[in-house]
């Protein structure tokens, strides 16, 4: 029988959902003083003893009593028969109750003269000034400050009680390896709980991963029965889709009741939502971006219902650079890079799919795109929510264009000096509209004129009002990749990877082939794109394609022959209206600097005589 999903509900209406078949009453634990910062507490804290526990002097000085110092003045010096030298932090002495500063006190033949009077309690820190023994410190559900945990400590506070929930993981799939393990072909590293464990206990919640569970539904029963058991939540891996080997939604069943397999969320349709024992059981979809929008949207918020501290992410206005279509129906979550270009914040999308996790690690925000919209226009201003601190966000460095390696490196050389150097792959082309949009920082492209020179053509062809500066990264060696040492002229009939349209190496290899007399129809996969020079290379190794053109520093890192086509010439394009931004003097200083051309150097394949030379593009 075909599998599928039970009615789709709003994610509004999933949380009114929860709220009410669940109480959420929170555990407690035991946590030291040194662990408690961000921690909300379970009960109010009270003092062990008094601060100070004894009248303390607040000053160096003397200690006196009030009583003998009246009268005394400039004109009427008092000579005291009975005082006490004390600095600050000292016992005030029994029958003492001020301390007059030492600067106003003058000594003579053993005893103590003053000409100003004291006041009772002057300069005395009193008994229980800060906080009296039994008095309290904290009231319950309380987020504990870092600079609060030296109060506590003062107090005499070495541990206390927090909030929390305890939650289950299970991790569910026959083909799940360890991280760590390199998988074999079918296998997958179990990394969803791996990362639902890093979110949920930065919230607070204490979670324990379970070990993996085949896909037998019997197993599975048993692992979530026992999670159920020994947590507050339990959240299975894997599993809710329609699949025949997904069991999630059928155990949880037969366990207890599904109230939701469905969310109208994109990634993160399939979830699952269940309850178990009176506890709700959560069901994530296998993908990782699925599973980290069901953690980031749906898990992380109710936890808030327990008291758990959840901060809402940061939201900056910003123009989108592409369109952003979708259907009603459902809240889209589009993972993007953020940044600011002169005065104006802009954000752009990166890839949809939801098995791309590096889409998750070079975002820096993304767009949530409502169920009731159809999309986005490019030029739309939208809502960027923050995924980093708005301060890593305002020093981000867009690069937007073609695709190189050495991009990598120059983001690690950056890193150090505060710059977050974040790229978007769209080819060369893309690189030269978002330059002219100005909707990025940097264009690095390689685009080939039919009159034989790089760059500038294209550049004045595109932006022709505009003044536009070329830093030379490198002379690069564009090749056929292969297995077996093919060449240009061998390509016909041989199964093929390509670059997208728009990017410098397409218009190259397009150029080669006419130069060459080789239709395009006689190569199979030339319509296959992918969007950087690693995938091709990686599209080989694997035996998916026999060749692929590609750099060659991309061929030397997956150890695969290489036959060079063309040198060509790899250059930043930089508006000149920029070249004052600190970001941009040193990224400029990053590529000229000796560490950037070894780096060149080591990987191969790459011409470094003019790296670093700026040309105007006029």
């Amino acid at each position: 029988m075909v599998k599928r999903y039970l009615q789709v509900m709003p994610l509004d209406e999933v949380f009114s959902l929860l709220s009410h078949e669940f109480p959420c009453i929170p555990s407690t634990e035991t946590i030291p003083l040194e662990a408690a910062t961000g921690r909300i507490t379970a009960g109010p804290i009270f003092g062990t003893y008094s601060v100070p526990e004894i009248h303390l002097a607040a000053m160096d000085g003397i200690a006196v009593a009030s009583a003998d110092t009246r009268g005394a003045s400039e004109q009427h010096p008092v000579t005291l028969d009975r005082a006490a030298r004390v600095n600050t932090g000292n016992v005030v002495p029994p029958g003492f109750d001020a301390v007059i500063m030492i600067e106003d006190v003058w000594e003579a033949d053993g005893k103590y003269i003053i000409r100003k009077s004291a006041g009772p309690w002057q300069h005395v820190r009193p008994a229980g000034e800060d906080l009296a023994e039994s008095e309290m410190v904290m009231p319950s559900r309380h987020r504990i400050r870092p600079y609060e945990t030296g109060a506590l400590a003062t107090y005499g506070i070495i541990e206390l009680g927090v909030i929390t929930v305890r939650i289950g993981l299970v991790p569910t799939g026959s083909e799940l390896v360890a991280a760590g393990t390199r998988p074999a072909p079918g296998q997958v590293v179990e990394s969803n709980t791996v990362m639902a464990k890093a979110m949920l206990e930065a919230a607070g919640a204490r979670c324990t991963r379970y070990p993996f569970v085949e896909d037998r539904p019997e197993k599975i029963c048993d692992a979530i029965a026992a999670a159920c058991r020994d947590n507050d939540m339990v959240i299975v891996s894997a599993g809710s889709s329609a699949g025949t080997k997904d069991y999630t939604a059928d155990v949880i069943a037969g366990l207890g009741k599904v109230l939701v397999h469905g969310i109208a969320t994109k990634p993160g349709k399939p979830a699952i939502i269940g309850k178990v024992d009176k506890k709700p059981v959560f069901g994530l979809p296998g993908y990782p971006l699925s599973a980290i929008t069901v953690i980031r949207e749906l898990v992380l918020p109710f936890l808030r219902n327990y008291g758990l501290f959840v901060p809402e992410p940061q939201v900056i206005r910003a123009v989108v650079t592409s369109a952003l279509p979708k259907e009603i129906g459902s809240d889209e979550f589009v993972q993007c890079t953020l940044g600011k270009v002169g005065d104006r914040w802009t954000i752009s999308p990166q890839s949809k799919g939801a098995g791309v996790q590096m889409s998750a690690v070079r975002a820096n925000a993304y767009i949530k795109v409502p169920r009731d919209s159809e999309g986005f226009n490019a030029g739309d201003m939208v809502d960027a929510r923050l995924l980093v601190p708005w301060q890593e966000a305002e020093h981000a460095l867009l690069i937007t264009g073609s695709h190189d390696p050495v991009l990598d490196h120059l983001a690690d050389l950056l890193r150090p000096g505060g710059v977050s150097l974040v790229s978007t792959h769209v080819g060369s082309m893309g690189g030269i509209i978002a330059l002219k949009k100005n909707e990025c920082h940097a264009a690095p492209m390689h685009l080939l004129s039919p009159d034989g020179t790089y760059n500038t053509g294209d550049i004045r062809k595109y932006l022709p009002k505009t003044e536009v500066d070329l830093i030379c990264i490198a002379g690069r060696q564009q090749g056929i990749v292969s297995r077996d040492g093919l060449a240009l002229r061998d390509l016909r009939g041989r199964m093929f990877i390509n670059r997208q349209k728009g990017s410098g190496t397409r218009m190259l290899l397009d150029y080669e082939l006419k130069k060459a007399g080789i239709d395009p129809s006689s190569i199979p996969g030339y319509e296959r794109e992918v969007t950087t020079h690693i995938a091709v290379a990686l599209a080989v190794k694997s035996g998916e394609a026999d060749a692929g053109m590609c750099v060659y520093s991309a061929a030397k890192a997956l150890g695969l022959p290489f036959v060079p086509v063309a040198q060509e010439r790899y250059e930043l394009a930089i508006r000149r209206e920029h070249r004052k931004d600190p970001r941009i003097s040193m990224l400029i200083e990053a590529v000229r600097s000796t560490a950037f051309g070894e780096i060149l150097k080591r990987l191969g394949g790459y011409d470094t005589t003019e790296t670093g030379a700026q040309r105007s593009a006029e």
